[in-house]
């Protein structure tokens, strides 16, 4: 649809997920030595990871889960390694069979990676197949961040979400596509936004579930929606910060802390999982124990504990705060999002809201907790840009 002349090929090298048979039981082996820690003294999940739930996690995690069936959905897809301003990026690439299909970039956050999208592929690149229609078709991007999944750890300082941002402009380039779309939640929201900040020429317009939208200075005055939000942002900066604090202060210290325990890995991600899912008491509710584990197992597999966690070092500085966005932004908000932001301060935010969304259930993890619904919000978002795609292929 809107593809150029391709990168020379000896650019884009294909690339296979292979976790050795070794380091497949070896992680069996430590999950199995787990020394546990005394047990919380609250009934609750207010001193964190409650030790009865991360045994029977664990347990799953060393007698019946199984990594080969992730290794062989993540190889059914054409994945490709690229390198860009000096470090190899890891990216899924599926083209539709839609020859008018609508390139669109996915970008995941923390502690996420190119699992997340995995149930959006099909419904995206086919939606014929999964009861939609045919020219809601998307060709899909998905990248893994510098230092997280199966791209290159950085080695130097630098690596900010526009640095991350600038990197995916010029992976879409050299793919070829010249009019495309963007999408993010989490981190990914914040390199999406990023994006919409740069707005190179081709990106046609961008679609957020965790929209950056508060105002720089917090009115005197609050609508109950925005008193809300603004209490939901003291909530995940306070009580529930504790893991962005201390990757935004000591990454590497995680780093050493988790490296060498899986056990440790999988406590500090199900903890995120369970405070910020739309769930009824426990992460299970929302989410499948395998596809935490995917998540989990990955993070462990690819030893980049301390790697990701420095995105959080890097962008210290940044806020939930703007910016005003002037290219085409669609937006869905998901009812057990933290912060879940209002409707007005979207609007003043972004000037050309093109789709303002509420979703009917989910939280922060939508790809992962919501497919479908991400999907059609996606669909619907992003429906009004393929015009615009449409005239550039006849214009050129």
């Amino acid at each position: 649809m809107t593809t150029s002349t391709h990168a020379p090929a000896e650019l884009i090298r294909l690339f296979t997920v292979s976790i050795p048979d070794a380091a497949v039981e070896d992680v069996k082996h430590r999950l199995a030595r787990t020394r546990w820690p005394d047990p919380e003294t609250v009934p609750d999940w207010t001193q964190g990871v409650r030790v009865e739930n991360a045994r029977s996690l664990v347990n799953h995690w060393e007698r019946e889960y199984d990594w080969s069936r992730l290794e062989s959905e993540l190889n059914r897809h054409p994945q490709f390694l690229t390198t860009i301003d000096g470090l190899d990026i890891h990216f899924i690439h599926v083209r539709s069979g839609n020859p008018n299909a609508l390139p669109l970039l996915l970008t995941h956050g923390w502690p996420g990676s190119v699992v997340d999208f995995l149930k959006l592929i099909g419904p995206l690149t086919d939606p014929a197949a999964f009861g939609g229609n045919a020219d809601d078709s998307f060709d899909v991007v998905i990248p893994s961040l510098p230092g997280f999944g199966f791209s290159q750890k950085p080695t130097e300082t630098g690596w900010t979400i526009s640095r991350v941002a600038a990197a995916w402009v010029e992976l879409m380039s050299r793919l070829g596509y010249t009019q495309w779309a963007a999408q993010g939640g989490d981190w990914g929201a914040a390199v999406t936004t990023a994006l919409g900040v740069i707005r190179p020429h081709g990106l046609l317009g961008i679609h957020l579930n965790s929209p950056y939208a508060f105002p720089a200075v917090i009115p005197d005055t609050l609508s109950e929606e925005e008193r809300r939000a603004v209490d939901g942002l003291a909530f995940y900066s306070g009580e529930l910060g504790g893991s962005n604090h201390l990757q935004g202060t000591k990454p590497q210290t995680v780093g050493f802390a988790l490296a060498d325990s899986p056990s440790g890995q999988a406590a500090w991600i199900y903890e995120k999982f369970q405070s910020k899912t739309d769930n009824e008491g426990l992460a299970e509710d929302t989410l499948d124990i395998d596809d935490m584990l995917d998540v989990i197992s990955l993070y462990w597999f690819t030893n980049s504990a301390a790697s990701s966690a420095r995105i959080y070092w890097e962008n210290r500085a940044g806020s939930m705060a703007g910016p005003r966005l002037e290219l085409p932004v669609a937006v869905t908000v998901f009812p057990r999002d933290i912060p879940r932001l209002p409707r007005t301060w979207i609007e003043d935010t972004y000037s050309n809201l093109i789709h303002y969304g509420e979703a009917a259930r989910g939280g922060h993890f939508a790809a992962l907790e919501e497919p479908d619904i991400l999907v059609e919000e996606i669909r619907t978002g992003l429906r009004s840009l393929r015009p615009l795609a449409a005239s550039d292929r006849i214009d050129s």
